[in-house]
């Protein structure tokens, strides 16, 4: 997308929830769920006033510019080939639209609620990204682990209370037998992850492109069941500067088509629905995809971008039952109707990545 181009962009906000709303188990919210995640939703809601975020938001993202900038042998040791590097650090490894290798990021994962998940040794093989150990940079950067698991616990406690309001929502539509609470399966998996995500200055990469609408991280849409975002910190030599390009940021493509930029506020938790929950709702709550645009000019040269998402995911057991009425993956070929979560991901991780444990 051209600068030219900009005023064709509508820009909408996230439906929001408070905090206080959230937290309480017979406050009808179905509305809210309805707008945000239903069939005409963006896919996105976000919950206001949560006590203690701003400043485990802060305390984390000042670190992914450290992070990025720590010596090539030290992140190198912080690197997991074998989890197809699902645990630490990550940077040129995961394939783009254009499947060239994204130069344009790297990321830093590790699960905030275990640092081992329980697992039997025949998990440990058949699902190294998910059964392997979280690696800490605990000699170079030791401030992060604490600062990590923090943002990430607290993050999955709301979006508990995100999925339960959504298991009352879906359970008007669904029949007895076919209701499955999400809730329930969040709360059971040893899957979840974090991301820690650090974007490049512009002319740190070569491969950047300013004139596309998903320069900075490609379309995408989530496979997991919710996806837990921070507004993203600019800064430029790791000093925090306010974003110098209104058109920047996260874009949703509608069930029209349309492609809309989505904002939220800075001390908000945003939800976004994955694919899995759209599957296990049978198409009442939506995935969307989604990309994020560069900042362009010449003021936005050297910004760097930090951000975090927590993924929650089901168990590598779970069982996905893929209904008609939701289309899955369309790079994924499905021989039956049913797959493991586990199962699900190892195809998906097969089409962004080119190593294999």
């Amino acid at each position: 997308m051209s600068r030219s181009s900009e005023s064709t962009v509508h820009t909408v906000s996230t439906v929001t929830v408070s905090y206080s709303e959230l937290k309480e188990s017979n406050i009808d919210l179905s509305g809210k769920i309805e707008q945000g995640f239903g069939p005409n939703g963006l896919g996105i809601l976000s919950v206001k006033d949560v006590p203690g975020y701003s400043d485990l938001r802060q305390n984390l993202l000042r670190l992914a510019p450290r992070l990025a900038g720590l010596p090539e042998e030290v992140k190198r040791e912080l690197e997991d080939a074998h989890s197809r590097y699902n645990f630490g650090w990550s940077h040129g490894k995961e394939k783009l639209e254009s499947g060239k290798l994204d130069m344009l990021k790297g990321s830093f994962y590790a699960n905030p609620l275990q640092d081992v998940p329980t697992s039997n040794s025949f998990e440990i093989q058949r699902y190294p990204w998910y059964c392997g150990s979280n690696i800490w940079p605990r000699n170079s950067l030791p401030e992060l682990e604490g600062a990590f698991k923090a943002l990430g616990n607290l993050m999955f406690e709301v979006g508990l209370m995100v999925a339960y309001h959504c298991d009352q929502y879906v359970s008007k539509d669904l029949n007895q037998h076919e209701k499955q609470s999400l809730e329930k399966i969040l709360l059971g998996s040893r899957c979840h992850k974090g991301r820690l995500l650090y974007y490049f200055p512009a002319q740190d990469s070569t491969t950047h492109d300013n004139d596309s609408i998903s320069s900075w991280c490609g379309w995408h849409t989530d496979h997991g069941s919710l996806t837990g975002l921070t507004r993203a910190i600019f800064s430029r030599n790791s000093v925090e500067v306010p974003c110098p390009d209104s058109g920047a940021g996260l874009y949703i493509q509608t069930r029209s088509g349309q492609i809309v930029k989505v904002v939220y506020g800075e001390d908000e938790i945003a939800y976004q629905i994955g694919e899995t929950t759209a599957i296990l709702s049978r198409g009442s709550l939506c995935a969307t995809p989604h990309c994020v645009r560069a900042p362009q000019g010449e003021e936005a040269r050297g910004l760097e971008r930090s951000t975090f998402a927590l993924f929650m995911q089901p168990d590598w057991d779970q069982k996905l039952t893929f209904p008609k009425e939701v289309t899955s993956h369309e790079d994924i070929s499905l021989s039956d109707n049913v797959l493991t979560f586990g199962e699900y991901t190892e195809k998906l991780l097969n089409i962004y990545y080119d190593t294999k444990p």
